[in-house]
């Protein structure tokens, strides 16, 4: 037989014996028959140089067998030990280093949460505020010596005052303190069994007799209702006013509407006259107060627009006003508060558009003195204006932080404009106030540790220079050939977040002995030194200009070329925190350099088949450093893929090693203690890739929205909608299915986040479809998902529809219902419709909701059943014109329809539906003018309920309500 001939055959034999050893392969049972007929074949392999096809061959289908699949106790482990990885020089930081530092002050007091620390005047001593409110711990303030005269006082805390059962926010001492020993205090609690009351009090402390706040003394300043954003700044000027910053009273989206209001007490700043109160006051308001001439507005007003204004404080010297003002979505603010400004919430956040249909208040808005990305900054807490001669290049500057990230800026401004505005520090504090101390000292109350000093930092220790070249970093062994130091582990995940169509490799790096410590629902935890790594590569031909000699070519370097490396992203912990870097890789692939601070762009053509010349030209961003910790966030633990959740799967080890990548870390003696037995387990809860078809459509859904949404729509995440998008969370808790847009519908009709059964109408499908305005994520990607947009619309055809298509309804077809409206009916049923539906995003009722159309609050009382029903199902039928929006044509022929926001003798502002920006349109350019004949409110938004729920609805509607303020 000739021997190429006896080779075919035995091939054929393979085949044979494959498909009978294969189940025994796949499930692991391996008895002594399927033994024998394996080495008996084994030698024939061997006589005809097959050995080494049948074993890759076994070898490739028992991995692919075991993905996802646990690991006996007795299989090969993927790390059969750890080896060291010693060679990193990813140490400090490759920006100069900055000018200041915190350190603990008088950590022997052991104050447990501290929240506001002022200087007592006419004393060396401070007053603390600690955090309570609960029923089992009243808030407390204490006070502590600022320098104790022997070891004796050293931990001394006396108590001044519990107040049971309130947050107490703030104090604020008399000007005329030292003689009057009158001490103010802003304080929040609950009223009866659900309402919360913002309250000004006043106290007496006895001076200077037993020093001691005297308990039955106090006396109820003020007082107003609360939802959530409270402010709780207070703070005398120079002359002599009380200044007190309030927020919007709701939890989330301004849902009281009260930002661009001035008739309540709502997000803003009041001032008030404690010296001269009025008839049935407490308090007088001072005669230039700015609105008082405006009908119905609060006098105490000072400036409105501001969402949770956290700490408020006030310049002697100058008379400056200052406040920290917590952001909604992506931005947090801080502003010089000037009389009767208008900072623009919940029309704006900072400077930028957050209601854009919101009915503005009646003077001009004013940007931010200072703005900040929720990529630095997530919860600002306002400061102080430093006095001292302990930092003297701080001097006159306004010192600033934020709660999240613990980082303090400061800004110097001149009473024109800022003169200067930086960083100067960065700490692990979770900063709740500022204070300045009788010495100069320039105090923090950090939440977990206590106080802490801001003082300069010490002279940076002689380390090597940041490397500025990933060959530097001491993490690859040859960046040419990507293969990494010994010691860097790489590692899969089950879910990658898109990246504009890259592909990623992913490696973890601990130096020395650190270890892993295991955390069964979020982000592992990682010893400082480590060092996170992703390679991220692009299907590309050439960079952006070059050419190719065929279409064909392109194809065939797509379909044969595992991509052209474009990125590599570092995330490292270093002293406590995360920070992220990016390297971008040169033409030959050879090396890659740090990107800048601020990141950068470039232009890659991608083959196309489809494209002109087969290419498709790419936009690329390479992200800056704050934008790396905009997604690694502390909500969700900085550190993303590195979770059980992600890391429960096989991976493919040096030498052809598949093992489930908990089971190999531990093995190798990376985490500080065994895991549970969940962890090891792939079986337990665990996302799964949401390209694969034969995965579950719900899982995949849920395992995509988990790896590319949930890092800001998560608790104490950035996003401002109510959406929990974790993969862990309930079905009926994430806020997603069925739930009505808070902001903007984009257009669409009858409009839901997730319309079961309706792609058409789902928000969230058109923000994953588009790029620009709305777009997700909002970060970093240029291109649109295209499998991830058909995997959604899949997910969403594919849910019960439920009621969604009841019927087009008319009035004709309730005609013989109204009259019997008031029997029956369910106003506690219409009014979770009313909700349900999203009404509130346009119309207060009850003192909740926006102003985009007219308040609903007593309706019954103006109109009847009839009517009210017309301006429900027909609303175009009849517009009040207050509520009307306007057409504009101009003389060359454009037509423009929107809101008019301003306009004079010589131009109209009009800001187009679904526009960020207005238009100023020159009277001379405008045709016509004329109220356009099509409502705000969409169509059909009642086609969803059935008869029943309808009149339920319109029962709710027509009951008396209470506007309550």
């Amino acid at each position: 037989m000739k021997k190429h001939t006896w080779i075919l055959l035995t091939l054929s034999a393979a085949g044979g014996l494959v498909g009978r050893l294969w189940p025994s392969v796949a499930s692991g049972k391996w008895d002594t028959t399927t033994g024998l007929q394996a080495a008996r074949f084994m030698i024939q392999c061997r006589a005809a140089g097959l050995l080494m096809a049948l074993s890759t061959l076994l070898a490739t289908g028992a991995a692919a067998s075991t993905t996802n699949q646990p690991a006996g106790d007795s299989a090969p482990h993927g790390l059969s030990q750890r080896l060291a990885w010693n060679t990193s020089r990813v140490i400090g930081t490759p920006e100069p280093p900055l000018p200041y530092t915190t350190r603990p002050f008088r950590p022997e007091l052991k104050l447990k949460n501290p929240v506001f620390v002022i200087a007592e005047p006419g004393t060396r001593d401070l007053l603390v505020v600690l955090q309570g409110g609960e029923p089992d711990r009243p808030s407390r303030i204490v006070r502590v010596a600022e320098e104790p005269k022997d070891a004796t006082a050293a931990n001394n805390v006396e108590p001044l005052l519990e107040i049971p059962g309130r947050l107490v926010y703030s104090v604020a001492f008399h000007p005329g303190h030292a003689t009057n020993g009158q001490m103010l205090v802003f304080s929040n609690g609950r009223t009866g069994q659900t309402e919360r009351t913002n309250r000004l009090s006043r106290f007496r402390i006895e001076r200077p007799a037993t020093r001691k706040i005297v308990p039955d003394s106090e006396e109820i300043l003020l007082e107003w209702r609360s939802g959530g954003h409270d402010g709780g700044g207070m703070g005398f000027g120079p002359d002599g006013m009380l200044y007190v910053s309030t927020g919007d009273g709701s939890n989330d989206s301004d849902t009281w509407d009260s930002g661009q209001t001035l008739d309540d007490l709502l997000g803003g700043v009041l001032r008030i006259d404690l010296e001269h109160p009025e008839p049935g006051r407490k308090y007088g308001i001072p005669k230039d107060n700015p609105f008082l001439g405006i009908p119905g507005a609060r006098g105490e007003l000072w400036a409105y627009g501001l969402r949770n204004p956290w700490r408020l404080s006030v310049d002697p010297p100058t008379g400056q006003v200052w406040v920290g003002n917590n952001g909604q979505d992506l931005w947090e603010s801080a502003h010089l508060i000037r009389r009767g400004e208008n900072y623009g919430w919940s029309v704006y956040e900072g400077s930028h558009l957050f209601y854009r249909n919101r009915r503005r208040g009646p003077t001009p808005v004013t940007a931010p003195t200072f703005e900040h990305h929720h990529s630095e900054a997530r919860s600002l807490t306002g400061g102080v204006v430093y006095r001292g001669d302990r930092l003297p290049g701080l001097v006159g500057a306004y010192v600033y932080g934020d709660h999240s990230t613990g980082r303090i800026w400061a800004g110097l401004h001149d009473g024109t404009k800022v003169a200067w505005h930086r960083e100067i520090a960065a700490t692990p504090l979770l900063i709740t106030s500022f204070g300045l101390s009788h010495a100069g000292r320039l105090l923090v109350t950090d939440l977990g540790s206590g106080l802490q000093e801001i003082v300069p930092a010490p002279p940076r220790t002689t380390t090597p220079p940041f490397p500025r070249k990933l060959s530097e970093t001491g993490v690859f062994a040859s960046t040419r050939d990507h293969r990494v130091e010994t010691g860097v582990v790489s590692y899969s995940v089950n879910a990658p977040g898109w990246a504009d169509g890259a592909e990623a490799e992913r490696f973890l790096a601990i130096p020395g002995e650190g270890r892993i410590t295991h955390a069964a629902n979020r982000a592992w935890g990682f010893p400082d030194g480590t060092v996170l790594v992703q390679t991220l590569r692009l299907p590309t031909a050439k960079a952006s200009g070059a050419s190719v000699a065929s279409v064909a070519s392109v194809a065939s370097v797509a379909a044969n070329s595992p991509g052209r490396r474009i990125e590599t992203r570092l995330m490292t912990r270093q002293d406590g925190r995360w920070a992220g870097y990016s390297y971008r890789w040169n033409a030959d692939e050879t090396d890659a350099d740090l990107v800048p601070p601020e990141g950068a762009d470039a232009d890659f053509d991608r083959p196309d088949v489809a494209a002109p010349e087969g290419l498709r030209r790419q936009r690329w961003h390479f992200p800056s450093r704050s934008e790396c910790l905009g997604c690694h966030s502390r909500a969700v633990g900085f550190v993303l893929g590195l979770s059980d959740l992600q890391m429960n799967r096989t991976h493919s080890y040096p030498g052809g090693v598949e093992d489930h990548q908990p089971r190999a870390l531990e093995h190798a003696g990376f985490f500080t203690a065994p895991l549970p037995k969940e962890s090891k387990d792939p079986a337990a809860l665990a996302l799964v890739d949401p390209y694969d078809p034969h995965q579950d459509l719900d899982r995949r859904a849920r395992s995509y929205l988990h790896a590319n949404c949930s890092v800001c729509h998560v608790e104490a995440g950035g996003g401002n909608a109510r959406m929990q998008l974790e993969f862990s969370t309930a079905r009926d808790r994430m806020e997603l299915i069925g739930a009505r847009p808070q902001h903007d519908s984009f257009g669409l009709r009858d409009a839901m986040l997730v319309a079961p059964g309706h792609p058409d109408r789902s928000v969230l499908l058109h923000r994953l479809s588009v790029r620009g305005r709305g777009q997700m994520p909002p970060l970093a990607i240029n291109t649109v998902d295209e499998r991830a947009v058909a995997l959604m619309r899949s997910w969403i055809a594919a849910m019960p529809s439920g009621a969604a298509a009841s019927r087009e309804w008319r009035v004709s077809d309730f005609a013989g219902d109204l009259e019997s409206l008031s029997k029956g009916r369910s106003p506690e049923a219409g009014k979770a419709h009313f909700q349900a539906l999203g009404c509130l995003q346009c119309h207060r009722r009850d003192g909740e909701g926006g102003s985009v159309g007219p308040d609903l609050t007593g309706i019954g009382q103006r109109v009847g059943a009839s009517p009210l029903l017309e301006s429900l199902l027909e609303p175009s039928k009849v517009i009040a014109p207050e509520y009307a929006q306007t057409e504009l044509e101009t003389r060359s022929g454009q037509t423009l329809v929107g809101r008019i926001e301003s306009e004079t003798a010589q131009a109209v502002v009009l800001r187009p539906v679904g526009a960020d920006d207005p238009v100023t349109v020159p009277v001379s350019e405008i045709r016509a003018r004329r109220l356009h004949p099509v409502s705000g409110m969409p169509e059909g938004m009642l086609n969803s309920l059935d008869r029943p729920q309808v009149l339920d609805l319109l029962a709710y509607l027509l009951s008396a309500g209470s506007a309550a303020k």
